[in-house]
């Protein structure tokens, strides 16, 4: 089991961490040559022991941000306590950037909106209504400014436009909720201390980013629901206000979904008397029309009700509104 830790760790610091985190990359190569980390980590079921996954479950139990010499310490000496966290925690990134490209979806649909997602985690893609947005250009100018009723937004969203801008506008929200199979409370300073430690080192802006949307989330709590979409979709659906349009998201959650059950879930969705936004990755599903050629789309797809809208940045950092029959084409 070893050797897998160490190959795995290995092709993390060599393929994924270099220009993302210089910290998280120092200590994978550490991990590749040390065997007292390596059995340590190989007492984490497979499935749970990423290395992004195993980092955030350290830096929250109370790891240094510090060399690999001191975060092997932490390691040898918290080893129980890793291990079973590890054990039962999961990636959960909950990025609000990634709403940036689905504002332009959102202005589309005429307000009041309930707004329903799947796998909310903390529930900060529940907000974009209290965010202020800054659509820019290339060189980084501003080519619109978006704020809520009240003002700027201690949460600005900076993303890059890239073409044709369309019509934007700030979605009137009247009721937000979330389903997850673990939601995380912005309340609950260990939950925070999660969603904070999910930022890797190096990621200029966003931790303080994800810090003040967990403020926001703190200060008005979403409804989050525990438990599996399939199957609690149909009652959270029906609580929503009547009189608003149910608007569904699924910013980045199919893709943890099996092929056939994420199938499913997409029926059930389009099953109900309400609008769908989604940003995914084009071999996700089939669901996009016009369809989608997997082997030239630039980013994630942005649709609604499976029309196809922008591409995008996974994370949101830019997007490209793609509309005419031309552009779906490309």
């Amino acid at each position: 089991m070893s050797d897998a830790v160490r190959e795995r760790y290995g092709r993390f610091a060599r393929q994924e961490a270099p220009g993302r985190s210089a910290l998280y990359e120092e200590w994978a190569l550490g991990v590749e040559d040390d065997p007292a980390a390596q059995e340590v980590l190989a007492r984490i079921p497979a499935t749970h022991r990423q290395p992004p996954l195993v980092f955030a479950v350290t830096r929250m139990l109370g790891a240094p941000l510090a060399g690999f010499g001191r975060w092997r310490d932490f390691l040898l000496a918290h080893a129980d306590d890793v291990v079973a966290e590890c054990t039962v925690r999961r990636i959960q990134t909950n990025e609000p950037l990634r709403l940036a490209p689905l504002i332009p979806v959102l202005s589309e649909i005429d307000g009041p909106i309930a707004l329903l997602e799947i796998g909310a985690s903390g529930g900060l893609c529940l907000y974009p209504d209290r965010y202020s947005y800054r659509f820019v250009d290339a060189g980084g100018g501003v080519r619109t400014a978006l704020d809520p009723d009240d003002g700027p937004s201690e949460v600005v969203l900076v993303s890059e436009v890239r073409g044709e801008m369309p019509e934007v506008r700030m979605p009137q929200i009247v009721w937000r909720a979330g389903i997850d199979i673990d939601p995380l409370d912005a309340r609950d300073p260990r939950d925070r201390a999660w969603l904070e430690g999910l930022v890797w080192p190096g990621e200029a802006g966003r931790a303080e980013r994800i810090t003040a949307a967990l403020d926001i989330a703190a200060a008005h709590p979403p409804v989050l629901v525990r438990g599996d979409a399939d199957q609690r979709l149909d009652s959270v659906a029906a609580s929503a206000p009547q009189g608003a349009t149910l608007v569904i998201t699924t910013p980045g959650v199919l893709a943890h979904i099996p092929w056939a059950a994420r199938q499913t879930l997409i029926s059930r969705v389009q099953a109900l008397p309400a609008r769908w936004i989604t940003i995914d990755a084009p071999s996700l599903h089939d669901a996009w029309h016009p369809p989608v050629d997997a082997e030239t789309w630039p980013g994630f797809v942005v649709a609604l009700d499976g029309a196809v809208r922008a591409a995008a940045d996974p994370l949101g950092r830019w997007w490209e509104w793609r509309t005419a029959a031309d552009d779906l084409r490309a």
